[in-house]
């Protein structure tokens, strides 16, 4: 008893100040290292400084201007209140709209009937894949420039095949009344691979397990399809449709390279995108392009929300 009472109260043996110099020194060159890692991020804070949000500050203080680039007036609102009743303008809203409507309708339906042919076949699956996806990574004005021969009213394929078959020939980018329809076919065409991409990669995740309970119920392969994947496939929707959505409402290369910043022909398929680069680096009135940009950037966020709001997702 008298020796455990003897070990209780003997103190602990004291740590010896080489080794506290060694824990500190470890200590303190993991906290260098650790702030190393940081001194890497610094070129892509910068970047994002630079080129994200002081472009972002510039344009909404110019947009209280009146500015070329040199001189500059303080106007208030009065760039928004022209931008909003510019008849070019809403021109150019109702163009960006129609073209991104039809976009949407057309690609993701038939970008997923594709998939699920792909996904169901037997042989060759990546050889589709590429085939399909090799759009999506071609340049868009690349892309816009070989459309211009495709869709040439007099040596392009298109028209060649339509007067083969004894259709009518559309003079498609030359017409005002036929271009924006030359624009949705260049779109389906240079994003439908993205959305099968992406089909596919959902139409793999849905569980074996359903299709085969179905089968055993007596389902057939149409309503296998019908009542199993095509709900699955909701997230998926969604997503094609908020991000398309935001794609073609920001458009601008392709129908820059097509028609030029007014959207020629008579302005049939200038976008807001377009709009914005005429005023702001055509008739150097970067107030009004500046508001124009907030304008367009309005309309994305509403659109954007009404999307959500419609796909039950949450913000």
């Amino acid at each position: 008893m008298a020796n455990n009472r003897m070990e209780a109260n003997t103190p602990p043996p004291s740590v010896s100040p080489s080794i506290q110099t060694v824990t500190k020194t470890t200590k303190q060159k993991k906290r260098t290292s650790q702030w190393i890692w940081y001194i890497f991020l610094i070129p892509s804070f910068l970047g994002i400084i630079l080129f994200m949000a002081y472009p972002i500050v510039e344009s909404l203080r110019l947009s209280f201007f009146k500015s070329n680039g040199t001189i500059e007036t303080f106007t208030g609102l009065d760039n928004f209140r022209t931008v909003l009743t510019s008849g070019p303008f809403w021109n150019a809203v109702w163009n960006t709209f129609f073209i991104g409507i039809f976009q949407v309708i057309i690609t993701i339906p038939l970008g997923f009937i594709f998939a699920t042919l792909i996904n169901s076949a037997s042989k060759g699956k990546n050889f589709f894949k590429v085939i399909y996806f090799l759009p999506n990574v071609t340049s868009i004005v690349a892309a816009a420039m070989i459309f211009q021969f495709v869709l040439h009213p007099e040596m392009g394929i298109v028209n060649f095949v339509l007067d083969s078959l004894g259709l009518p020939t559309p003079a498609w980018f030359s017409d005002p009344s036929t271009s924006k329809w030359g624009v949705i076919l260049l779109a389906v065409w240079h994003w439908i691979g993205f959305v099968i991409i992406i089909c596919i990669a959902n139409l793999q995740a849905i569980s074996k397990e359903m299709y085969e309970a179905a089968k055993i119920d007596g389902a057939s392969s149409f309503q296998q399809w019908l009542f199993i994947t095509i709900p699955n496939m909701g997230g998926t929707f969604a997503f094609l449709l908020i991000t398309g959505w935001i794609g073609a409402l920001q458009r601008f290369n392709e129908v820059y390279v097509l028609g030029g910043p007014n959207g020629s022909p008579a302005r049939s398929i200038q976008t807001m995108g377009a709009f914005i680069y005429e005023r702001g680096f055509t008739g150097f009135e970067f107030g009004i392009a500046s508001a124009a940009t907030y304008i367009m950037f309005l309309i994305i966020l509403v659109f954007t929300f009404i999307n959500l709001k419609i796909s039950k997702l949450k913000l």
